[in-house]
C-alpha cells in the first residue's frame, strides 16, 4: 500500500465535514417537510430510504475497487465517501430549491 501524506488526511477530513454539514441540512429540511413547514414531494420519505441503499452499495463498490487497485487507506476512504457525498450534495441542492411553505 502506498503511503499517504498529512494533506491526504486533511482532504479526507474536509470532504467528510462538508458531507456531514450537508447531511445535517438535508435532515433538517426533511424533518420540516414532515412537519408541513418545508415544501417536499410526497415521495420524499420513501426516497430517503432507497437512496441510502444505493449510496451504500456504490460506496462499497468504490472502496473495493480502490482497495483492489492498491490504493492507500485515504484513497479507499475517499472512494467510499464520494458516492455518499454526491448524493448528499444533490439532496441539499434539491431540497434548498423547494424552500419553506408559504402561509397563504
Amino acid at each position: 500500500m502506498p503511503p499517504f501524506s498529512p494533506f491526504d488526511l486533511m482532504r479526507l477530513s474536509m470532504n467528510t465535514a462538508t458531507m456531514l454539514a450537508q447531511a445535517q441540512s438535508v435532515i433538517a429540511m426533511r424533518m420540516m417537510g414532515m412537519a408541513g413547514v418545508w415544501t417536499v414531494s410526497p415521495s420524499e420519505n420513501a426516497r430517503m430510504v432507497s437512496e441510502k441503499m444505493r449510496a451504500g452499495i456504490k460506496a462499497g463498490a468504490a472502496a473495493q475497487k480502490s482497495a483492489l487497485s492498491g490504493g492507500s487507506a485515504t484513497d479507499i476512504a475517499e472512494a467510499a465517501l464520494a458516492p455518499v457525498k454526491r448524493a448528499t450534495a444533490a439532496n441539499a441542492r434539491r431540497l434548498t430549491r423547494s424552500g419553506p411553505k408559504t402561509p397563504f
